[in-house]
């Protein structure tokens, strides 16, 4: 593979196949075990396959901070929260929308090495909650150490898949997501999913990529770029669709155009930046819905 082939999970997807000729279950088990890798090479202080950059993961904390600085995260942010959790993967800061407050739940879909959620954690203070949930193993005990070097009480994480969250009914006042909703196989079940564990009156705060025109086949068909958060990426209308249908109301789907220029980077040469931007998606569960 050369230079251009190479995303930011590096090779270490399987071969180029075709996601519509895979069952749902095939799908999950080719991103988890792409993100099993970015979680162990992280854990061992190497890269995940071709360069010390790629897929975020870096044996210099410098380079992780700095795609963050470029996703909207502050340093503040980055020296607040344990070495290691800071992988630089994702495309927003969802915390930034999400608008916490003291004695929330918040429910972090696609928790990774935990970042966002030790973000969201002092600001629901020990009366709120923060539940990462994750599928990947890996990520899932990367996480539980970070939280436990780092002290956090009102932190848990979650092994599940956001297709079928590990949660009971309305119990969320927040879910907050960071580039992870384009891994699904199924989106509309995970709006369901975050619609039946959100309270009334709950909210959704996502960060996304989303497609401004259709995808040619031969991104959306890539395994890498699907396991990048690029290939599976839905319409602006499609995804709209998928959250009115859930239930939500309210929806916001703010395009960041800026955002082609650090995409274009996660595939040198691709051509991705003219189809895909990163996005704030927002949307809040009726107060009169039932929980």
């Amino acid at each position: 593979m050369n230079q251009e082939g190479e995303n930011r999970l590096g090779n270490i997807c399987c071969a180029p196949g075709t996601i519509l000729e895979l069952d749902q279950d095939q799908h999950r088990q080719k991103v988890r075990q792409a993100y099993a890798a970015v979680a162990q090479a992280d854990s061992s202080g190497n890269s995940c396959g071709v360069s010390s950059g790629c897929c975020g993961v870096s044996d210099e904390q410098a380079i992780n901070s700095l795609i963050s600085t470029r996703l909207g995260y502050s340093s503040e942010d980055m020296g607040s929260v344990p070495q290691g959790s800071d992988m630089g993967l994702g495309c927003g800061n969802p915390k930034a929308i999400a608008a916490l407050n003291l004695g929330e739940v918040v429910v972090d879909l696609g928790a990774g090495g935990g970042f966002d959620c030790f973000l969201a954690a002092p600001e629901v203070g020990e009366s709120g909650r923060v539940i990462g949930v994750d599928m990947t193993p890996d990520m899932v005990s990367k996480a539980r150490s970070n939280a436990s070097r780092g002290g956090y009480t009102n932190v848990e994480f979650r092994l599940g898949e956001i297709e079928h969250l590990p949660l009971a009914n309305g119990v969320a006042d927040v879910i907050i997501s960071n580039c992870v909703i384009n891994l699904s196989p199924d989106k509309s079940q995970v709006f369901r999913e975050a619609y039946r564990v959100l309270k009334p009156g709950g909210r959704l705060a996502i960060s996304d990529v989303v497609a401004t025109v259709e995808l040619p086949e031969e991104i959306r068909n890539d395994d890498q770029l699907v396991a990048g958060c690029m290939g599976n990426a839905s319409l602006i209308e499609d995804l709209h669709a998928d959250m009115s249908n859930a239930g939500f109301q309210d929806i916001r789907i703010d395009p960041k155009e800026e955002s082609r220029e650090f995409i274009r980077d996660w595939a040198p040469g691709r051509g991705v930046e003219a189809y895909l931007v990163s996005a704030i998606i927002e949307a809040v569960k009726p107060p009169e819905a039932a929980s």
